[in-house]
């Protein structure tokens, strides 16, 4: 089939946030996008960030006047509220399932789904699946494992456990992603490994850590963040229960050696020193009621961010739509 991209453009949906890094990073998947593919493409955020997806589709619109199709691309790993109910809503589409919170579709003033500004558009508007559990994700946290490595203090032959990071989620869509992604990486990989969630679901990341470390021999731990984008979790809320950063109650964390700000996704070659490679550390950070008892290395790479395997799963899940 021959792609007509001249009247196709794409609509890259973010869920948004009130950092400013994780709109630099999906800025960043936008570029790559337009520079590796055929199609125009806009970021859209959900909330918060600007702009909005109607902003973003009268964006498209304005730099192709021929403009017939626009595919709706969720740049989220696994489908959830935002993807199956809110993302619809917000583009005049059907949702995919009744919302829990509001089953009747009526929702009160301040919520961000109540008194939504309408999507102009008269073209076809496809809104296609979340990511999901593809299997080049392996390829990316393979390559952040290597990338932390390098960074590691220890010698090659030190014992090294993967423990896989995700948010956790009410519904139960990321722990169904996170499991297939799990199967698949330990499938392939000869390190000792395990999943947990940051939050909302066990296993939580305390308790994971100490049954890795109490059934092997762990000298290095890499903690990889199985999310897009940097924001709070993967700099503060990650960090601090891991150790890396102190949290002294007030909201201020303290930094172990250095500033762990993730400014480092496009500068490989300073020496950043990013994978918290400081050994012995014994900051027992409570999550719930368990302590991490682990005092050897621990090495923590960035998410994803605007990895080239990123920006042709997503081109490849655009084809596949039309």
């Amino acid at each position: 089939m021959i792609i007509m991209s001249e009247d196709t453009a794409v609509l890259l949906l973010s869920h948004g946030s009130s950092l400013p890094y994780a709109e630099e990073v999906f800025k960043d998947i936008c570029a790559k996008f337009k520079e590796q593919t055929e199609f125009d493409a806009e970021v859209g955020y959900m909330k918060v960030a600007k702009p909005s997806l109607p902003e973003a589709i009268n964006i498209l619109k304005e730099r192709n006047p021929g403009l017939k199709r626009i595919i709706a691309t969720p740049v989220f790993l696994a489908p959830g509220i935002h993807t199956n109910i809110d993302i619809p809503i917000i583009l005049g589409l059907e949702p995919k399932e009744t919302d829990p919170r509001q089953p009747d579709g009526n929702y009160p003033e301040g919520h961000y789904l109540y008194g939504l500004e309408e999507v102009d558009f008269d073209g076809e508007l496809k809104l296609i699946d979340a990511i999901g559990p593809n299997p080049r994700l392996i390829e990316i946290i393979n390559n952040r494992i290597d990338t932390a490595l390098e960074d590691s203090k220890l010698d090659d032959d030190a014992k090294t456990a993967v423990l896989l990071v995700s948010h956790g989620s009410r519904l139960n869509y990321n722990k169904e992603f996170i499991s297939c992604v799990f199967q698949q990486f330990e499938e392939q990989t000869d390190y000792v490994c395990d999943f947990a969630f940051m939050e909302l679901v066990d296993p939580n990341i305390p308790t994971t850590i100490n049954k890795l470390v109490s059934e092997n021999e762990v000298d290095r731990l890499i903690v990889v963040p199985v999310f897009i984008a940097p924001g709070v979790h993967t700099t503060r809320d990650i960090p601090t229960i891991l150790g890396l950063i102190e949290d002294d109650g007030s909201g201020h964390h303290h930094h172990h050696h250095h500033d762990h700000d993730h400014d480092h996704s496009h500068d490989h070659g300073h020496d950043h020193d990013h994978g918290h490679s400081h050994g012995h550390h014994h900051h027992h950070h409570a999550h719930g009621d368990e302590k991490m008892e682990f005092d050897g290395e621990i090495l923590y790479p960035e998410p994803i961010c605007d990895d080239d395997i990123l920006i042709e799963i997503l081109e490849t899940m655009v084809k596949e739509a039309l």
